[in-house]
Protein backbone atom coordinates (compact mmCIF):
# COMPACT_ATOMS: atom_id res chain seq x y z
CA UNK A 1 0.00 0.00 0.00
CA UNK A 2 0.95 2.97 -1.08
CA UNK A 3 -0.48 5.01 1.90
CA UNK A 4 -1.70 3.67 5.54
CA UNK A 5 -6.06 2.70 5.10
CA UNK A 6 -7.07 5.92 7.01
CA UNK A 7 -5.68 9.08 9.33
CA UNK A 8 -6.25 8.78 13.01
CA UNK A 9 -6.43 12.10 15.24
CA UNK A 10 -7.59 11.80 18.78
CA UNK A 11 -9.24 14.52 20.33
CA UNK A 12 -10.26 15.48 24.29
CA UNK A 13 -14.36 15.22 23.07
CA UNK A 14 -16.41 12.30 24.05
CA UNK A 15 -16.88 12.74 19.68
CA UNK A 16 -15.47 10.61 16.68
CA UNK A 17 -15.83 11.73 13.09
CA UNK A 18 -15.47 9.06 11.16
CA UNK A 19 -15.71 9.68 7.10
CA UNK A 20 -14.98 6.20 4.75
CA UNK A 21 -15.69 7.59 2.03
CA UNK A 22 -13.83 10.64 0.87
CA UNK A 23 -10.54 8.50 0.01
CA UNK A 24 -9.07 8.36 -3.66
CA UNK A 25 -6.27 6.16 -3.08
CA UNK A 26 -6.16 3.10 -5.52
CA UNK A 27 -3.72 0.33 -5.50
CA UNK A 28 -1.63 0.72 -9.08
CA UNK A 29 -2.47 -3.25 -9.98
CA UNK A 30 -6.45 -2.47 -9.19
CA UNK A 31 -6.40 0.83 -10.95
CA UNK A 32 -5.51 -0.83 -14.27
CA UNK A 33 -8.20 -3.09 -13.95
CA UNK A 34 -10.97 -0.43 -13.60
CA UNK A 35 -12.64 1.08 -17.04
CA UNK A 36 -12.67 5.12 -17.43
CA UNK A 37 -15.51 5.23 -15.92
CA UNK A 38 -14.28 3.81 -12.66
CA UNK A 39 -10.65 5.32 -12.71
CA UNK A 40 -13.15 8.86 -12.19
CA UNK A 41 -13.87 7.50 -8.81
CA UNK A 42 -17.73 9.62 -9.08
CA UNK A 43 -19.19 8.27 -6.27
CA UNK A 44 -16.52 9.22 -3.83
CA UNK A 45 -18.08 12.00 -0.87
CA UNK A 46 -15.59 14.69 -2.11
CA UNK A 47 -13.73 16.56 0.07
CA UNK A 48 -15.55 15.55 3.12
CA UNK A 49 -12.33 15.39 4.96
CA UNK A 50 -11.53 19.15 4.41
CA UNK A 51 -15.21 19.59 5.38
CA UNK A 52 -14.96 18.41 8.74
CA UNK A 53 -11.27 19.72 9.36
CA UNK A 54 -12.31 22.04 11.75
CA UNK A 55 -13.42 19.44 14.11
CA UNK A 56 -10.35 18.93 14.97
CA UNK A 57 -9.44 21.97 16.43
CA UNK A 58 -13.28 21.35 18.17
CA UNK A 59 -11.71 18.79 20.09
CA UNK A 60 -13.17 15.95 18.00
CA UNK A 61 -11.60 12.48 17.58
CA UNK A 62 -11.36 11.76 13.38
CA UNK A 63 -10.93 8.46 11.09
CA UNK A 64 -10.63 9.22 7.72
CA UNK A 65 -10.04 6.47 5.02
CA UNK A 66 -7.64 7.02 2.36
CA UNK A 67 -8.24 4.62 0.04
CA UNK A 68 -11.58 4.71 -2.24
CA UNK A 69 -14.74 2.89 -1.50
CA UNK A 70 -14.15 1.05 -4.84
CA UNK A 71 -11.43 -0.83 -3.17
CA UNK A 72 -13.48 -1.73 -0.04
CA UNK A 73 -16.48 -0.13 0.89
CA UNK A 74 -16.44 0.30 5.01
CA UNK A 75 -20.09 1.13 5.45
CA UNK A 76 -21.30 -2.12 4.50
CA UNK A 77 -21.02 -5.28 6.17
CA UNK A 78 -17.86 -7.17 5.62
CA UNK A 79 -20.21 -10.02 4.41
CA UNK A 80 -22.27 -7.79 2.44
CA UNK A 81 -25.43 -8.02 4.40
CA UNK A 82 -28.03 -6.38 3.12
CA UNK A 83 -28.77 -2.68 5.13
CA UNK A 84 -32.29 -2.90 4.65
CA UNK A 85 -35.15 -5.83 4.45
CA UNK A 86 -37.15 -4.30 1.64
CA UNK A 87 -33.98 -3.33 -0.38
CA UNK A 88 -30.73 -4.45 -1.67
CA UNK A 89 -27.63 -2.39 -1.08
CA UNK A 90 -24.29 -2.56 -3.20
CA UNK A 91 -21.58 -4.98 -1.13
CA UNK A 92 -18.68 -4.20 0.35
CA UNK A 93 -16.94 -4.71 -3.00
CA UNK A 94 -18.96 -3.83 -5.85
CA UNK A 95 -18.39 -3.77 -8.98
CA UNK A 96 -20.57 -1.02 -10.66
CA UNK A 97 -21.51 2.61 -9.96
CA UNK A 98 -24.52 4.11 -8.25
CA UNK A 99 -25.40 4.44 -11.70
CA UNK A 100 -24.84 1.17 -12.63
CA UNK A 101 -21.68 1.28 -15.09
CA UNK A 102 -19.30 -0.96 -15.08
CA UNK A 103 -16.11 -0.17 -12.73
CA UNK A 104 -13.99 -3.14 -14.16
CA UNK A 105 -12.95 -3.84 -17.60
CA UNK A 106 -14.31 -7.26 -18.50
CA UNK A 107 -13.55 -10.75 -16.45
CA UNK A 108 -11.80 -7.96 -13.56
CA UNK A 109 -14.37 -7.91 -11.23
CA UNK A 110 -12.98 -9.12 -7.38
CA UNK A 111 -13.96 -12.87 -7.23
CA UNK A 112 -15.11 -14.25 -3.16
CA UNK A 113 -11.76 -15.04 -1.86
CA UNK A 114 -10.04 -11.16 -3.37
CA UNK A 115 -13.01 -9.51 -1.60
CA UNK A 116 -12.59 -11.57 1.29
CA UNK A 117 -8.61 -10.37 1.01
CA UNK A 118 -9.37 -6.86 0.80
CA UNK A 119 -11.99 -7.03 4.38
CA UNK A 120 -9.09 -8.11 5.85
CA UNK A 121 -6.43 -5.41 4.17
CA UNK A 122 -8.62 -2.55 4.27
CA UNK A 123 -11.86 -2.87 5.50
CA UNK A 124 -10.80 -4.73 8.49
CA UNK A 125 -8.56 -2.33 10.61
CA UNK A 126 -10.52 0.42 10.07
CA UNK A 127 -13.06 -0.99 11.76
CA UNK A 128 -10.53 -2.28 14.66
CA UNK A 129 -9.77 1.45 15.41
CA UNK A 130 -13.31 2.59 14.87
CA UNK A 131 -14.40 0.33 17.96
CA UNK A 132 -11.43 0.95 19.95
CA UNK A 133 -11.90 4.56 20.09
CA UNK A 134 -15.43 4.25 20.96
CA UNK A 135 -14.78 1.61 23.56
CA UNK A 136 -12.04 4.25 24.69
CA UNK A 137 -14.14 7.47 24.92
CA UNK A 138 -16.85 5.00 26.95
CA UNK A 139 -14.28 4.15 29.28
CA UNK A 140 -13.51 7.57 30.12
CA UNK A 141 -17.00 9.65 29.79
CA UNK A 142 -19.64 6.96 30.25
CA UNK A 143 -20.90 7.47 26.87
CA UNK A 144 -19.33 8.00 23.66
CA UNK A 145 -20.68 9.99 20.11
CA UNK A 146 -20.04 8.75 16.47
CA UNK A 147 -20.83 10.73 13.94
CA UNK A 148 -20.83 9.18 10.50
CA UNK A 149 -20.31 11.49 7.80
CA UNK A 150 -21.32 10.86 4.09
CA UNK A 151 -21.94 13.23 1.14
CA UNK A 152 -23.39 12.28 -2.32
CA UNK A 153 -24.27 13.99 -5.60
CA UNK A 154 -27.85 16.00 -5.82
CA UNK A 155 -29.15 13.75 -8.14
CA UNK A 156 -28.62 10.14 -8.25
CA UNK A 157 -31.25 7.97 -10.84
CA UNK A 158 -29.76 4.94 -9.99
CA UNK A 159 -30.86 5.40 -6.44
CA UNK A 160 -33.53 7.77 -6.06
CA UNK A 161 -36.22 9.54 -7.74
CA UNK A 162 -35.32 13.58 -7.77
CA UNK A 163 -33.24 16.11 -5.98
CA UNK A 164 -32.12 15.21 -2.05
CA UNK A 165 -32.53 17.84 0.45
CA UNK A 166 -29.36 19.02 1.63
CA UNK A 167 -29.25 17.80 4.75
CA UNK A 168 -30.11 14.41 5.72
CA UNK A 169 -29.69 13.24 8.92
CA UNK A 170 -29.91 9.06 10.00
CA UNK A 171 -30.25 7.52 12.92
CA UNK A 172 -31.32 4.42 11.40
CA UNK A 173 -35.24 4.87 12.68
CA UNK A 174 -34.21 5.92 16.13
CA UNK A 175 -32.24 2.53 16.48
CA UNK A 176 -28.15 3.93 16.57
CA UNK A 177 -29.35 7.44 18.49
CA UNK A 178 -32.50 8.45 20.76
CA UNK A 179 -35.24 9.94 18.81
CA UNK A 180 -34.98 13.04 21.24
CA UNK A 181 -31.64 13.90 19.83
CA UNK A 182 -32.42 13.34 16.34
CA UNK A 183 -35.50 15.12 16.52
CA UNK A 184 -33.42 18.09 18.11
CA UNK A 185 -30.98 17.92 15.32
CA UNK A 186 -33.80 18.64 12.30
CA UNK A 187 -35.08 21.16 14.23
CA UNK A 188 -31.73 22.90 14.34
CA UNK A 189 -31.54 22.57 10.51
CA UNK A 190 -35.58 23.70 9.82
CA UNK A 191 -35.21 26.34 12.25
CA UNK A 192 -32.34 27.66 10.43
CA UNK A 193 -34.35 27.52 7.54
CA UNK A 194 -31.22 27.99 4.38
CA UNK A 195 -31.27 24.77 3.37
CA UNK A 196 -33.72 21.51 3.38
CA UNK A 197 -33.52 18.79 5.48
CA UNK A 198 -35.10 15.26 6.69
CA UNK A 199 -34.15 12.94 9.25
CA UNK A 200 -34.77 9.14 8.35
CA UNK A 201 -35.53 9.85 4.98
CA UNK A 202 -33.67 8.27 1.97
CA UNK A 203 -30.29 7.82 3.95
CA UNK A 204 -31.15 5.96 7.51
CA UNK A 205 -27.49 5.37 8.12
CA UNK A 206 -25.27 2.14 6.85
CA UNK A 207 -23.49 -0.32 8.45
CA UNK A 208 -21.48 2.17 11.01
CA UNK A 209 -24.38 3.67 12.15
CA UNK A 210 -26.63 0.37 12.56
CA UNK A 211 -23.39 -1.60 13.59
CA UNK A 212 -21.69 0.98 16.02
CA UNK A 213 -24.96 2.92 17.64
CA UNK A 214 -26.25 1.37 20.78
CA UNK A 215 -28.10 3.47 22.76
CA UNK A 216 -28.69 0.95 25.51
CA UNK A 217 -24.67 1.12 26.06
CA UNK A 218 -25.05 5.06 25.77
CA UNK A 219 -23.09 4.88 22.33
CA UNK A 220 -24.86 7.06 20.19
CA UNK A 221 -24.31 6.93 16.08
CA UNK A 222 -25.81 9.64 13.71
CA UNK A 223 -24.34 9.32 10.25
CA UNK A 224 -24.73 12.78 7.92
CA UNK A 225 -25.31 12.85 4.10
CA UNK A 226 -24.73 15.97 2.68
CA UNK A 227 -25.96 16.63 -1.02
CA UNK A 228 -22.69 18.12 -2.51
CA UNK A 229 -24.32 21.11 -3.70
CA UNK A 230 -24.57 22.58 -0.55
CA UNK A 231 -20.65 22.91 -0.35
CA UNK A 232 -19.41 22.64 -3.65
CA UNK A 233 -20.09 22.93 -7.55
CA UNK A 234 -21.31 19.29 -8.83
CA UNK A 235 -18.90 17.59 -11.43
CA UNK A 236 -17.11 14.94 -12.06
CA UNK A 237 -13.79 15.65 -10.07
CA UNK A 238 -14.79 18.99 -8.18
CA UNK A 239 -12.76 21.57 -6.60
CA UNK A 240 -12.13 22.43 -3.34
CA UNK A 241 -14.10 26.12 -2.07
CA UNK A 242 -13.73 26.89 1.14
CA UNK A 243 -15.76 29.89 0.40
CA UNK A 244 -19.28 28.07 -0.32
CA UNK A 245 -18.06 25.49 2.28
CA UNK A 246 -17.87 27.85 5.41
CA UNK A 247 -21.59 28.48 6.10
CA UNK A 248 -22.31 24.52 5.50
CA UNK A 249 -18.82 24.49 8.35
CA UNK A 250 -20.65 26.58 10.93
CA UNK A 251 -24.19 24.45 10.86
CA UNK A 252 -22.28 21.48 11.21
CA UNK A 253 -20.54 23.00 13.87
CA UNK A 254 -23.29 23.47 15.30
CA UNK A 255 -25.26 20.08 15.02
CA UNK A 256 -21.97 18.59 16.22
CA UNK A 257 -22.38 21.26 19.44
CA UNK A 258 -26.08 20.23 19.84
CA UNK A 259 -24.95 16.68 19.33
CA UNK A 260 -22.52 16.65 22.42
CA UNK A 261 -24.81 18.69 24.56
CA UNK A 262 -27.91 16.70 24.53
CA UNK A 263 -25.46 13.23 25.15
CA UNK A 264 -24.51 14.47 28.19
CA UNK A 265 -28.17 14.57 29.58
Amino acid sequence: MSKPNFEFHRGPLPLLISVPHAGTEVPDELQHRFTSVGQRLPDTDWHVDRLYDFARDMGASMLIANYSRYVVDLNRAPDSHPLYETAPTSPVCTAVTFAGESIYLTDQAPTPAETRERVETYWRPYHVQLAAELERILERFGYALVWDAHSVASEVPGLFEGVLPEFSLGTRDAAACPKRIGDSLLDLLTDDGEYGAVLDGRFKGGYITQHYGQPSRRIFAVQLELAQRAYLEESAHPDWQPDRARRVQDLIARLLGRFLKLAET
